[in-house]
């Protein structure tokens, strides 16, 4: 691990996005709440805040910090949904890790509660796709403004 010892805590936070597309008879699936597992968008949330906590378990080197605040958004499209996730904390060390970490498991998350539907007669996923992966923005406590 890198040394952080002498860093001082302060404001960080970190935006990462990513998108999976799905056929368009899944999606509405989802909105209409018509899909065997559950609510996906609601697992999906609750598998994104998890991640960003478990983050230090999952990537070895990343450094265990306090988070405080995570936040989750979804945009549902014809043939995709997309997972927005903030993750703010005031520490020693950035918040992306835990940001594209939160994205990561809500898009597994969501592809997992909907593979029955995605399969061909092969049973493999030729439309199916997790994309774009990627940190939108992040900031840092003096890059902030109006708080």
């Amino acid at each position: 691990m890198v040394d952080i010892t002498k860093k001082p805590p302060i404001y960080r936070e970190a935006t990462a996005y990513g998108k999976i597309k799905l056929k368009k008879e899944t999606i509405d699936r989802i909105l209409r709440g018509e899909v065997k597992k559950g609510d996906v968008l609601t697992v999906a949330r609750i598998a994104a805040v998890q991640a960003v906590k478990d983050t230090p378990r999952l990537i070895p080197l990343c450094h265990p910090i306090p988070i405080t605040g995570v936040e989750v958004k979804f945009n549902i499209g014809e043939e995709h949904v997309e997972v927005e996730v903030t993750v703010r904390s005031i520490g020693q060390t950035g918040v992306e890790m835990e940001a594209l970490s939160g994205v990561t498991a809500a898009l597994l998350n969501v592809w997992d509660m909907v593979k029955y539907l995605e399969k061909d007669e092969m049973g493999n996923y030729p439309t199916t796709g997790i994309e774009n992966i990627r940190v939108l923005r992040k900031i840092k406590e003096r890059e902030r403004k109006g708080e």
